[in-house]
C-alpha cells in the first residue's frame, strides 16, 4: 500500500471520528423532556417543586459570577474576598442576635425580680 493510500485511509477514520462522534452524541443523548418523564410521579412533584428554587438559585450564581468578573482581580480571588465579607457580616448578625437575646433575658429577669 502506498503512503497515499495510508494517508486517505487516516483522513477519512479521522473525518469519521470527529463528524461522527458528536453526530452519534446528538442523536443519542435524551433531551431534558424524555428524562422527566422517566421519572416516577414522585420525583416528578418534587422536581417541579424545587425547580422555582433551583432557577433562582443559578441565576444568583451567574449574577454574582457577572460582578466578579467585572472587577480587575481574577474571578477565583474576588469570589473568596466575597466569601470573606459574607462570613464576617454572618457573624456580625449572629453576634447582634446573641445580643439582643441577652438582652431579653435580662429584660425578662428584671420583671421576675421586680414582681415578686
Amino acid at each position: 500500500m502506498s503512503k497515499a493510500g495510508m494517508y486517505i485511509k487516516m483522513a477519512a477514520a479521522f473525518t469519521i471520528l470527529s463528524v461522527g462522534g458528536p453526530v452519534a452524541l446528538f442523536y443519542f443523548q435524551p433531551t431534558d423532556e424524555e428524562l422527566f418523564k422517566k421519572y416516577n410521579p414522585e420525583l416528578q412533584r418534587r422536581s417541579l417543586e424545587n425547580r422555582q428554587g433551583r432557577q433562582q438559585d443559578f441565576d444568583n450564581f451567574v449574577t454574582k459570577l457577572k460582578g466578579y468578573s467585572n472587577s480587575d482581580r481574577p474571578i477565583w480571588e474576588a469570589a473568596a474576598q466575597d466569601e470573606a465579607r459574607t462570613r464576617a457580616n454572618a457573624a456580625e448578625e449572629q453576634k447582634k442576635a446573641a445580643a439582643e437575646i441577652q438582652k431579653r433575658r435580662d429584660e425578662i429577669k428584671r420583671q421576675a425580680i421586680n414582681g415578686q
